[in-house]
Formats: C-alpha cells, structure tokens, sequence
C-alpha cells in the first residue's frame, strides 16, 4: 500500500485568515477563473514526496526525527505567480502564491535527511499556494493587482514541521498529520 505524502510547515490561524482575506480580494476583482485552496490545505510544502511505500514510512520518520535545526521567525511576504503552461507536469496552469520568509534552510536540513531516499529539491521556492488558476480574464491586471497586494508583515515561529497524508477525493484533496516533529528552542 502507499500512501501520497509531503512535508510541511502548517500556518496558525492568523496567518490562515490574512490569506483568506487576500483571496477575497482576488475574488473580488473577477481577473481570473479558478480554484482557491481551502483554508484547512494552506501550508508551505517543504519536500513533496508523491506516493510512498507503507514500508517506507518509519524510516522517513525515523531520518526526520534526526533533524536538529532551531526553530525560526519567518514573515508573510510578497505575492506572485507561476506560469507552468509550457510544463510538462503542470501544462495551461497558473499558481498564485505568497511568498514564505526564511524557510529556505529548514528545507535542506529535510533535503539531507532524506539523502538517498528522494532527490533534492532542484528548485525550491518558499511560497504558499493560494488559487489555482484555470484562466484568467486580464493578464496585466493581474499581475499589477498581485504587485499591490500588502500581506501587513505577519510574523510567526516555526518551532516544528510534519509529515503529511494527502487523500484526493471528489471534494479536492484532504490532509492528515502523519507525525509532528519539534524543531529546538
């Protein structure tokens, strides 16, 4: 059996909210057709993994548990979007995202404790997946609304990070805590 799972930093409640009222404000402005992501799925994805072994799992834990990184401040920071159309994995998709400060360090500790088991990160870019988008009505508008969105500077400690569950179902994708692991003080 496997199981589809990921690695995490999963966002208090005031962060959830901020992020929520900036989808509203997006979906105000009518500039695009697509999916915002639930505010229980808002998180930052430190390392996908894709589907994995049941068997697998304790050692992933186990190298997880390893971790000896410090817990850390990071910061809400700008907006913006990716542009996978011309992507094989992702093709006529558009992501908007916010950017997640100083997250950068705690994802190569992951990328070196799982050394061997998955490829490293090639390219990892500390953002937060706010809408999916299907088609946008007024490209340039977008974007110059994007450039005005102010997320207000919400800081917040990172003091532990998760191994995580994705179920697909019908109504989207639900996540699940596999196991929580405490960064240091």
């Amino acid at each position: 059996m496997t199981n589809r799972c990921f690695i995490s930093i999963n966002l208090p409640e005031k962060v959830i909210l901020e992020i929520v009222k900036i989808q509203k404000q997006l979906e105000k402005e009518n500039l695009f057709v697509g999916k915002f992501t639930e505010p229980e799925n808002l998180h930052l994805t430190l390392k996908f993994l894709g589907e994995v072994d049941e068997d697998k799992i304790e050692d992933i834990k186990e190298r997880l548990g390893k971790i000896k990184s410090k817990s850390f401040e990071t910061e809400l920071g700008e907006c913006g979007f990716f542009d996978n159309r011309k992507s094989k994995r992702f093709p006529k998709k558009f992501i908007i995202w916010i950017h997640l400060t100083n997250c950068e360090n705690l994802q190569k500790e992951v990328d070196k404790a799982l050394s061997g088991l998955f490829e490293k990160e090639k390219r990892f870019m500390s953002h937060l997946t706010i809408t999916r988008v299907k088609k946008i009505k007024d490209k340039i508008k977008l974007i110059e609304f994007l450039n005005k969105i102010k997320t207000r500077g919400i800081k917040f400690n990172v003091d532990k990070f998760y191994l995580m569950e994705s179920k697909l179902s019908k109504k989207g994708s639900e996540y699940s805590v596999i196991e929580e692991f405490i960064l240091e003080n």
